[in-house]
């Protein structure tokens, strides 16, 4: 029998999941929602407003700190990988993911440049997020090695009754259909104004249960969160392969 070396009061949480302060119901696919893995989790809830990249871009020390401490206490409590809440936490992922000794991937934006590669330079990756100005004006593409060589074209949920009321203004109840038709009309908008489009990835933490919707609307895959979570699931926790030849 081979030595288990102990240690902590728990064990077998996978992945260690950051989240924020929020209210709204966070439904199957949703980051928040343990269901959405077919793994283990574990979360932490951050003391960090809800609406922190509306009205501050760049990195703030203060929140990074908040940010950090809770990504080290995951750490400790013997997760593998640990993920965000938020897409917009990109500009801490350089910077935190140095600090720490298991993988980091604080948004799915980190997938653009790869997505970008699988698809080809004359197509470009859309990008739907709950606010675009803030991935044109910011600084939240840099740290997850989104440059001008990579073809890009972005909307953001700014102008969803439903999006704006349950993610923004904290409403408890959610309209489900119209919430997803939301965000399949801001996905063929996109294609619409850009129909170079070949797949798009979601940065919003709250976008994932909606991918089906926009895969089957468009056409193109979609990349989110949640794919990006079981990709790093499959890395950290390796299959062991059995068969015949």
């Amino acid at each position: 029998m081979a030595v288990i070396k102990g240690g902590r009061p728990f064990y077998g949480n996978a992945l260690g999941v950051l989240v924020l302060n929020t209210i709204y119901p966070a439904i199957p696919g949703n980051v928040a929602n343990a269901t959405s893995y077919n793994f283990p989790v574990r979360f932490k809830v951050m003391d960090i407003p809800t609406d922190w990249w509306c009205d501050k871009q760049g990195p703030d020390e203060e929140r990074y700190q908040i940010y950090l401490k809770a990504a080290k206490e995951l750490e400790a409590e013997g997760v593998r990988a640990i993920t965000s809440g938020c897409g917009f936490f990109a500009i801490y992922q350089k910077k935190a993911s140095a600090e720490l000794n298991v993988p980091l991937f604080a948004s799915p934006l980190l997938m653009v440049p790869m997505v970008s590669r699988m698809i080809g330079s004359n197509k470009k990756v859309g990008i739907i997020t709950a606010g675009g100005k803030h991935l044109t004006e910011g600084s939240f593409l840099h740290d997850v090695g989104i440059d001008d060589s990579i073809p890009i074209a972005v909307k953001g949920m700014e102008n969803s009754t439903e999006f704006q009321k349950v993610i923004i203004e904290q409403s408890k109840p959610v309209d489900t259909k119209k919430f997803e038709s939301e965000v399949v009309g801001v996905a063929k908008t996109l294609m619409e104004e850009n129909p170079d489009i070949g797949a798009f990835v979601f940065e919003c933490s709250d976008l994932p249960p909606c991918a089906k919707a926009v895969s089957d609307a468009t056409g193109l895959a979609v990349f989110d969160f949640i794919s990006l979570a079981h990709l790093v699931y499959r890395a950290t926790f390796p299959k062991a392969y059995q068969g015949f030849m």
